[in-house]
C-alpha cells in the first residue's frame, strides 16, 4: 500500500485502500471541520477501520467495549446533547444485536447519529453465517427517519459520508468488509443521497443494483454487449432509502425489463424496495431479483459466495440471459393497468 501522510490520499491511493480504511481518513478530514464530531466503536477499532480517527483525535473517541446496544444508547445520548456522533461497527451488529437501541434511542428520536455498518452481506465469508449480515437492508429501510445507502467502492463510501455529514437525523451506511474491486475512478460523477447513478445507457433491459453488484453489474453489461448484442442499462441505486423511484419508472417505460442485484436476502432489501415502486406504478414489465434467494448464507470465502449466489459477472450475465426470455404486455397504453 502506498504511503499515505496524515489525512491525505488520493483516487491512486484508493487503488489499494478498503472501503473501510477511506472511511477512516475521511471522518478525520470531517472532524477537521466538524468540532462536535465524535467517533465510537464496540471494541472493534481495527477492524471497522475507525481506528484511523482514534489515533488522530484520541480524545474525541470513545470505545465502550463489546456492548453494541449500549454503543446506540450512548451515541443517542451524544446527539441529544448537542454532539454529532458517528458510529461504526459491523452490520450484523448495527442492524440486528443493537437493532431495538437503534429503532427506539436513534430513529424513534431522528437523532443525528451515522452509522458506519461494516461486513455487510457475505463480506466476512470465513467468519460464518452468523457474522453474515444478509437482512440489514430488509430491517433499516422499515424505520421510519432512517437513511440507508450501500456505496459501492471506496470512493463512494467517500462521497457517501461527506454528504451524510452534510444532512441531519440517522444515516445507515452499509459498507463490507474491504478489498471490494473499485468502480469509480474519481469522486467526481454526481453522488448525491436519493439518487441514482447512470452507469450505462441502455434500451433492451436495466439492471439495478448497489454496493459489490455495481463492479460485477458493469462488467456483464459490457460482456453482454460484445457477446449477446444487448443494450443493457445499469443503474447504481447506492440510496435505498429514500429510493430514486423516478429513475427506476424511467427504467420500466424504456426498458420494460428489470433486474435487481443485491448482496442480501431477496426478501425485504433493493429488491423489494424497487418492486414497491414498480407495483405502485400500475406499469407492468418482466422483472426478477438476484441476491440470495431466502436462505441463510453458506460459509466460504466472499468471492466464492458471489459467484455461488449468481452476484458476480457470470452469474448477472447468466440472469440477463434468462430474464431477457421472459414476455410483457407490448401494449404502450398503461393507463387500463393502474
Amino acid at each position: 500500500m502506498p504511503e499515505v501522510t496524515g489525512t491525505t490520499w488520493t483516487v491512486y491511493d484508493a487503488n489499494t485502500m478498503t472501503q473501510t480504511e477511506i472511511y477512516g481518513r475521511v471522518l478525520c478530514e470531517l472532524a477537521e471541520q466538524e468540532p462536535l464530531l465524535i467517533g465510537m466503536t464496540g471494541d472493534l477499532s481495527k477492524s471497522t477501520k475507525i481506528g484511523i480517527f482514534e489515533e488522530k483525535y484520541p480524545q474525541r473517541f470513545i470505545n465502550v467495549g463489546i456492548a453494541e446496544q449500549n454503543l446506540m444508547g450512548v451515541a443517542a445520548g451524544l446527539a441529544k446533547a448537542g454532539m454529532r456522533p458517528v458510529v461504526s461497527t459491523m452490520s450484523i451488529f448495527a442492524s440486528m444485536r443493537a437493532g431495538e437501541q437503534l429503532r427506539t434511542d436513534i430513529c424513534y428520536q431522528n437523532l443525528d447519529v451515522k452509522i458506519i455498518a461494516t461486513h455487510g452481506g457475505v463480506s466476512f465469508g470465513h467468519a460464518g453465517t452468523t457474522h453474515h449480515a444478509t437482512e440489514d437492508l430488509s430491517i433499516t429501510r422499515a424505520l421510519a427517519n432512517l437513511t440507508v445507502i450501500v456505496p459501492a467502492d471506496g470512493i463512494e463510501t467517500a462521497n457517501a459520508l461527506r454528504a451524510a455529514m452534510k444532512i441531519r437525523g440517522p444515516v445507515y451506511i452499509r459498507l463490507g468488509r474491504g478489498f471490494e474491486p473499485t468502480h469509480y475512478q474519481s469522486e467526481d460523477y454526481g453522488f448525491e443521497i436519493g439518487k441514482a447513478v447512470p452507469i450505462s445507457d441502455g434500451t433492451d433491459l436495466t439492471i439495478i443494483c448497489c454496493g459489490i453488484a455495481v463492479y460485477h453489474a458493469a462488467e456483464a453489461a459490457r460482456v453482454l454487449k460484445e457477446s449477446d448484442g444487448l443494450s443493457v442499462r445499469v443503474l447504481n441505486v447506492h440510496t435505498i432509502k429514500p429510493i430514486d423511484e423516478d429513475a427506476i419508472l424511467r427504467a420500466v417505460r424504456e426498458t420494460r425489463r428489470i433486474l435487481t442485484v443485491e448482496e442480501h436476502n431477496v426478501i425485504g432489501g433493493l429488491g423489494t424496495a424497487v418492486a414497491d415502486v414498480i407495483a405502485a406504478s400500475g406499469k407492468g414489465c418482466a422483472f426478477t431479483k438476484v441476491g440470495l434467494p431466502d436462505c441463510f448464507s453458506e460459509i466460504g470465502y466472499p468471492e466464492d459466495l458471489y459467484a455461488y449466489y449468481k452476484l458476480d459477472a457470470n452469474g448477472i450475465i447468466e440472469k440477463v440471459r434468462e430474464l431477457m426470455g421472459k414476455e410483457f404486455e407490448p401494449d404502450e397504453d398503461w393507463e387500463d393497468e393502474v
